[in-house]
């Protein structure tokens, strides 16, 4: 009684001047945070580092998250921890499931606030990325009415290892996604969050995991509404039961044995996960592709509580999905840059050329090996290069087919679906702000950035220090922050991205998508409703990809 007494005196002290660190009080145990400022010099509790499940390692490595235990001392959650084990220069560790919270306004005098809550699922094509606030740096969102949440969670063999037996399940990275929402359903409050008010947002493969919690039995109730961030799991990706070819591959890479699925799995238990993770760039095929190597699978039911039961666009079609609002599009350029990468590459240029029927399915993510993969190819291929030789003069279908087979097309179908299954409002918007800066720069153009492309958008929503200064209140991209931050907390708080006109938002109503007038919001120098995006294109994948497919009883190869 007497602790809670000190900690409660703690956080009142903090909250009139903030000179000390912020404690907050859990069912869990007592947090000691941090004081972040942004350029309005607003204050930012910041909670960093807080572990959310046990350590993943030895006998819980390739096993479902457990649910961290109650700690008795203060915990001190003042810095980020590692990155969960891939490729970097950054501090890594498989002891790596922490998440971040932010907030402006925390509990006093016993009252808790609620605003809505924003649980943030980093990019990184389920191999890279983190939570981590010098990537995800919360200044410019909370300059919002909101509390944030980021999380690591875990990457490649170490969060998706599957051998289609009970060896290895798979989906442990989603798995670990969900033992953080818990966390914040669990917690959030004392952090003046709202636990029924929840916004799951996913970018890239963080975008494809929130589709997937759409459908998960697991995630049922745990978020009430979703921002889908250039990808999705409805598109021509395929999604199976297994990875045990993977398996066999990167049991081959650390030496391991591939004959059977344990002894795959006994011996991957026993390599470091250094090894693990710095192993990923012996498993692309072709120069940086794919773009997903280590995916989702479909579970059979070996007694484990299964993330996936069935193919996503199954569940979708049979109503077997999460009815609430969702918020989704892309980036204008999105990965258009890798096609003019690519003619920089005079070899791989022509291998591609040359071998197309080979490398397109792998760079655009669809069957392999079979006689439909063939027509598909040679659909793609009549429809984006005619009869001509891929060259300088194919740059842009060759960009048009990189940035549909990669993102749009399957954020696209994600939509239509969605919004057609639904009785929630679904938004659909295109980012083409072209600002200052970009995570690509074109060496083969005139201008000195070329874009927006994939991750362009966060350039707005978080501050990146890593990469780019923050904003100021006088710059030019500025005003897209403002904007930016604005709908995504206006969808969070309400359920729309812009629940009436405003001068800010540039007088405009956003009219949610149907199928009848498919409209979209560009977000440009000024906001402007249109529609029928791409659809000239996005009707060739459609054809090539049909939905009739997954309402086919006998087994489809995905």
């Amino acid at each position: 009684m007497i602790l809670n007494v000190l900690i409660l005196v703690l956080i009142v002290v903090c909250q009139g001047s903030c000179s000390s660190d912020p404690l907050v009080n859990t069912t869990l145990g007592t947090y000691r945070g941090s004081i972040l400022r942004n350029t309005f010099q607003k204050t930012i509790f910041s909670f960093r580092g807080i572990k959310y499940a046990e350590a993943p390692i030895d006998k819980l490595r390739f096993k479902s998250p457990v649910p961290v235990k109650k700690h008795l001392e203060i915990y001190n959650a003042t810095e980020d921890k590692p990155l969960c084990p891939q490729p970097t220069d950054d501090p890594i560790s498989e002891d790596c499931l922490y998440l971040n919270v932010y907030t402006s306004e925390l509990p006093k005098d016993g009252k808790i606030h609620k605003k809505a809550v924003i649980v943030f699922l980093h990019a990184g094509g389920y191999y890279s990325g983190t939570g981590r606030s010098n990537i995800l740096g919360p200044q410019y969102f909370l300059n919002q009415d909101i509390v944030l949440v980021t999380l690591n969670y875990r990457l490649g063999t170490l969060g998706f290892l599957s051998t289609g037996d009970k060896e290895a399940t798979g989906n442990y990275g989603l798995k670990d996604q969900v033992a953080a929402l818990k966390w914040v359903r669990s917690n959030i409050e004392y952090f003046g969050g709202d636990k029924n008010c929840i916004t799951l947002f996913g970018y890239s493969a963080g975008a494809m995991s929130v589709n997937l919690h759409l459908m998960s039995p697991m995630s049922k109730g745990l978020f009430h509404r979703a921002i889908i961030g250039s990808l999705s799991s409805l598109g021509q990706l395929p999604i199976g039961r297994s990875q045990l070819e993977l398996a066999k591959r990167q049991a081959r890479l650390v030496g391991c044995p591939d004959d059977t699925s344990k002894n795959i799995v006994d011996c991957l238990r026993g390599k470091s996960a250094m090894d693990l993770g710095n192993s990923l760039d012996n498993m692309f095929e072709f120069l940086n592709d794919p773009v997903l190597i280590w995916k989702p699978v479909i579970e059979e039911d070996y007694g484990q509580e299964r993330f996936l039961t069935d193919h996503p666009i199954k569940l979708v079609l049979d109503g077997k999905f999460q009815n609430i609002p969702i918020l989704s599009g892309i980036t204008s350029d999105e990965f258009g840059f890798r096609g003019l990468d690519l003619e920089l590459n005079a070899n791989m240029f022509e291998k591609l050329d040359k071998e197309w029927e080979k490398y397109a399915p792998i760079i655009f993510l669809y069957e392999r090996h079979t006689d439909r993969s063939k027509e598909i190819s040679k659909g793609l291929r009549s429809f984006y290069f005619g009869d001509k030789k891929l060259d300088n003069s194919t740059s842009i279908p060759l960009t048009q087919i990189y940035n549909e087979g990669l993102t749009g097309f399957a954020t696209n179908r994600a939509v239509k679906i969605l919004s057609e299954k639904s009785s929630q409002e679904v938004y659909y918007y295109r980012f083409s702000y072209r600002g200052k800066y970009s995570h690509y720069t074109s060496s083969t153009s005139n201008t000195t950035a070329y874009g927006p492309v994939h991750h362009d958008d966060l350039i707005y929503l978080f501050y990146i220090s890593v990469l780019f200064p923050e904003f100021k209140k006088t710059d030019n991209d500025f005003r897209t922050v403002q904007k930016l931050t604005t709908m995504w907390a206006n969808f969070a708080k309400t359920g729309k991205p812009i629940p009436r006109t405003c001068g800010r938002l540039d007088y405009v109503q956003w009219e949610p998508f149907n199928l009848a007038t498919q409209k979209y919001m560009d977000i440009g120098n000024t906001l402007k409703l249109k529609q029928r995006l791409y659809s000239e294109r996005y009707a060739v994948w459609e054809k090539l990809f049909p939905i009739s497919r997954y309402n086919e009883t006998e087994n489809i190869s995905y």
